[in-house]
């Protein structure tokens, strides 16, 4: 309940300065979550520049309300996840044909070696999926699976940066940033754009895959944890007395009048005052929807949190869903840490078959569950699930050109990736690659058309929403990006 202040309050002369009372009143709340609940509540709003624009979204038709992206870091392999290739059981052992251009992260283009998976047809669609998904498999008819992805490069950072932003190079904002920037929040107590990282650790780059970049700083990503405390400094590290609390936030409301009128009213602070009510929501709210106790244990079980390998994941999952049910616009649910954390990513250089059975042992569940979940809960129509990669796998080994490896380099040239839920064809494969999965060859999807595509289901032309920075006018697309209206119900 917000406060009505007693502005008979006496102006009292501080015993410590501002500064230090505003961060002590500070301590108990999250920065980056209130920023964007002062832009939900509409106290603040990131203008853009002069030519600048957030297009009045929406557009046109909106399809989508809400996304979740699923973020597989390492670069899953397409030859043992959603491109079968029956030519590479054929060549099995044999040097590739197909290398010209071809640039590798090790150097080393090794013999051609066959998916270390079984591929089956699921489905009415006969969608083909191989033995390290089982579980997608029995969802296979919500999937939308674009097999003909492209990345402008072959290093996990820049091609993550890529993936998120548009851009190989950092310092941009993410699809998440300009979704919030131009849609802003369905929920008044609770960030638009929610992170949630792998346990185990941040993916190469770090925070950097959740900055808002040159957008004003409420549309950033807020990270979530699945354990322990959900967001730091959210709460007071101790319990304080309502009546403590309230005198401190007279007594700071004082401070912030003073300092009004001394600066003729214009300061950034008047919007800071209401931020302690919309902070107070928050308090309340985010403790409730990462409470997944809340849940039954016929869920539980659905998510996999009744399993070593798949609970912590299924957790990531399941409090996503309630984010989403709650009015979170975006979410980033992280699969893999860090490159240089060994045995966290999908990163299979040196044991591609082994890394991968780990992985997929953590998501396949949680992930068909939370597919699963959101069609009976009547919300896959209106959210849009990503499934996407930085990069794919070489179909040959990285061991040199006269030993049958077991481990496979980085490919930019093709990899896959599926969508699900809002405005999508169900069941299909869009694009294709050539016989071994090494390049595409057909209906080729740089990020552009990728990000372009998420923005439309969104209500949102990518052409017209931007952001004038540095004597340009951005773009999550830059100047490129088409629709790809192939995959579009």
């Amino acid at each position: 309940m917000a406060h009505t202040m007693n502005t008979d309050f006496p102006d009292p002369q501080p015993t410590l300065n501002r500064r230090d009372l505003f961060s002590w009143v500070q301590m108990g709340l999250g920065s980056a979550a209130l920023a964007t609940l002062l832009a939900e509540d509409g106290v603040v709003q990131g203008a853009p520049a002069a030519g600048g624009t957030r297009g009045s979204p929406p557009h046109h038709a909106v399809r989508a309300k809400r996304v979740i992206n699923i973020i597989l870091s390492g670069g899953l392999s397409q030859v043992e996840s959603f491109d079968s290739k029956p030519q590479l059981d054929k060549h099995h052992g044999k040097p590739p044909s197909n290398t010209e251009g071809v640039q590798v992260s090790s150097g080393n283009i090794g013999l051609l070696r066959k998916s270390d998976f079984r591929f089956r047809q699921y489905g009415d669609s006969g969608l083909w999926i191989s033995d390290l998904f089982p579980h997608l498999g029995t969802v296979a008819d919500e999937l939308t699976v674009i097999r003909s992805m492209v990345s402008d490069t072959p290093s996990h950072t820049p091609a993550a940066f890529q993936q998120n932003t548009g851009f190989p190079l950092n310092g941009f904002p993410t699809m998440g940033s300009w979704i919030s920037y131009g849609l802003g929040s369905e929920s008044d107590d609770l960030p638009t754009y929610v992170v949630i990282p792998d346990i185990r650790g941040m993916p190469s780059g770090g925070a950097i895959h959740w900055t808002n970049g040159f957008l004003p700083t409420e549309h950033q990503g807020v990270t979530f944890r699945t354990t322990g405390s959900p967001i730091d400094n959210l709460m007071p590290s101790r319990t304080i007395a309502a009546e403590t609390e309230q005198a401190s936030r007279d007594y700071l409301a004082v401070l912030n009048r003073r300092h009004l009128r001394a600066r003729g009213g214009s300061d950034p602070l008047a919007a800071r005052v209401r931020s302690y009510e919309l902070a107070a929501k928050m308090q309340l709210a985010v403790p409730v929807v990462a409470d997944l106790n809340r849940e039954t244990a016929l869920t539980h079980s659905m998510y996999g949190l009744d399993e070593t390998e798949t609970a912590d994941f299924g957790r990531g999952c399941l409090l996503a869903r309630r984010l989403l049910e709650r009015g979170v616009r975006f979410i980033q649910l992280y699969s893999g840490a860090s490159v240089t954390i060994n045995h966290t990513n999908w990163d299979g250089h040196v044991d591609n078959a082994k890394d991968h059975a780990r992985e997929s042992k953590r998501i396949d569940r949680p992930v068909a569950a939370l597919l699963r979940d959101l069609r009976q809960r009547g919300m896959l129509d209106d959210t849009l699930v990503l499934f996407t990669t930085e990069f794919g796998r070489t179909p040959f080994t990285q061991s040199g050109s006269n030993v049958l490896g077991i481990g496979r380099d980085h490919n930019q040239y093709a990899f896959s990736v599926w969508l699900a839920g809002a405005g999508l064809r169900r069941g299909m494969v869009y694009g294709a690659t050539d016989d071994f999965g090494m390049k595409a060859v057909e209906n080729i999807v740089p990020w552009y058309d990728f990000h372009a595509t998420v923005l439309h289901l969104l209500g949102i032309d990518h052409e017209r929403l931007s952001y004038y920075h540095n004597g340009i006018l951005r773009r999550l697309t830059n100047v490129h990006g088409h629709v790809i209206d192939g995959i579009l119900a």
